[in-house]
């Protein structure tokens, strides 16, 4: 994919963003990956993993402005703006996706590139990265995340051309994507050798076993997105749930396993917390809040930041008029929670609560014969113990009550509203579920300025695609239900 921005080199980055005091646990990030011709594989996948942060998204640090890290988390109501309210009006109708392109995809493509080129693979600067096979694997686990992610959000994209260099890349299906996709991350669990371990590695400090539940936690994940398109294409993501499930990978199923983004804190802080860098833009929603009163939901006090006991959510999508007017009358209005926000708060990628609500769906569905209401009520206890707050009589009357409960039926109801509050504040995560599921259901603001006055479904193309690319643009935006804007739908968001 062709540059449309000068990136910022990973060298300088990195000496910008770590000190040897604060980031002991980042490794040893005094190396320049661009010292010799070959670049230093550990440092660029350090590089990678630091976009990983901040539900799902990039690391506002030095690549998305806070405001796109957000977007997500606003379209499902998570959290509202209390001054400038563009975004959660639907002001947004395209987005550019250089920053991935040019980012971590970029530097997965050089890590893949100098672990399988003869001439290169075993200079120092890429042996000193782990075994080739290992490098291989992690980097293509995580390539597909990212791609699933930029999939996600704008359907059919470029994908097989997309980092060969040229100029004008095809669009390929997002159902073609999703098949590779799947593929791939098989193919990468049975790639670690028993090698030397990767280095550079923040997220599981190089350890292969935990590389592989999440690739195959995150494969699970992927075919349950295909759950209105299944019978399409050959029952794969039924098929694939299942080898999922089965699979002598594992799966992240218990909290010790959740995969964990460490922010130190000092001169690397959680980009949360530079939302809130002297500011209070955002806060928790009413949409969120009252209904995790309404459920007497303890996480209500992790979400969002008590006063006097009370969390206190914004209306949400209000004109900034209101806003101005309302937050004056309420200064008690709650922002998120501090164990979100606090500068060295982890960043939840995948957890055990996300998978176990998975399995439950696509039991419920038939696809397994495991026992759903088992699955439910596990994965309710583990989002609870993921925050601190289980408490086993609370717990009891939460699962026993019928908003929640199995026993009142609407299984996919409350399925889908488990995992929209389980998800909190996962942006790109929480909205991709919540546009499959359909539930919980939540109205669009009121004071919508896009045409169709409807919650987003998706990010148009960027807007330079039209000149850049127009052909291969023009093949793409045609397959779309619903044409280029975000009132279309991406292939697996099927009506």
């Amino acid at each position: 994919m062709k540059r449309h921005f000068n990136k910022i080199s990973i060298s300088l980055l990195l000496s910008i963003l770590f000190t040897a005091e604060s980031c002991k646990d980042f490794g040893d990030l005094n190396k320049s990956p661009n010292a010799s011709e070959s670049p230093v594989t550990s440092a660029l996948l350090t590089g990678v993993q630091v976009y990983l942060g901040s539900g799902n998204s990039m690391n506002v640090n030095y690549a998305f402005d806070v405001r796109f890290l957000n977007e997500g988390a606003m379209y499902v109501q998570y959290t509202s703006q209390t001054q400038y309210p563009d975004e959660s009006q639907y002001s947004v109708t395209a987005r550019g996706w250089s920053q991935y392109f040019a980012g971590p995809l970029e530097d997965l493509h050089k890590i893949i590139q100098y672990n399988t080129d003869a001439d290169k693979k075993n200079e120092p600067t890429v042996t000193s990265g782990g075994s080739n096979a290992n490098q291989l694997a992690v980097a293509r686990i995580l390539k597909a995340y990212f791609f699933a992610q930029v999939t996600d959000l704008w359907g059919d994209v470029p994908y097989k051309e997309a980092l060969s260099g040229m100029v004008t890349p095809k669009y390929d299906t997002q159902k073609d994507i999703y098949t590779d996709l799947l593929k791939e991350l098989k193919e990468a669990i049975g790639q670690f050798d028993g090698g030397a371990n990767v280095k550079g590695d923040i997220l599981f400090e190089g350890d292969p076993a935990k590389w592989k539940r999440f690739a195959n936690s995150l494969r699970m994940i992927l075919a349950l997105r295909l759950s209105k398109r299944d019978g399409e294409i050959g029952n794969l993501g039924k098929t694939t749930f299942a080898e999922t499930l089965a699979s002598p990978a594992g799966l992240i199923d218990q909290n010790s396993e959740n995969a964990i983004m460490p922010w130190p804190g000092g001169s690397y802080k959680n980009p949360w917390y530079q939302m809130y860098d002297g500011r209070t833009d955002y806060a928790i929603s009413a949409t969120m809040a009252d209904t995790l009163k309404k459920y007497a939901d303890p996480r209500a006090s992790k979400y969002g930041e008590p006063h006097s006991g009370v969390v206190k959510g914004v209306p949400y999508g209000l004109t900034r008029e209101l806003l101005i007017t309302w937050t004056a009358a309420n200064p008690d209005f709650s922002k998120i929670g501090p164990e979100i926000t606090a500068e060295n708060a982890p960043d939840y990628i995948i957890t055990a609560a996300q998978i176990l609500l998975s399995r439950a769906e696509a039991a419920s569905m038939g696809w397994t014969a495991e026992n759903a209401q088992t699955l439910y009520n596990e994965a309710i206890k583990a989002s609870w113990e993921q925050w601190g707050v289980f408490e086993q009589t609370a717990y009891d009357n939460y699962i026993a009550d019928a908003k929640v409960s199995f026993a009142g039926g609407e299984v996919i109801r409350k399925i889908g509203t488990q995992k929209w509050i389980a998800l909190y504040p996962s942006s790109w995560q929480g909205w991709a579920e919540w546009r499959r599921i359909g539930w919980p259901f939540i109205k669009p603001t009121p004071y919508a300025v896009n045409v169709s006055k409807k919650i987003p479904r998706r990010y148009g193309y960027p807007t330079n695609e039209i000149t850049l690319n127009k052909a291969n643009y023009g093949e793409a935006a045609a397959r779309i239900s619903g044409g280029d804007t975000h009132d279309g739908r991406v292939w697996w968001d099927k009506q």
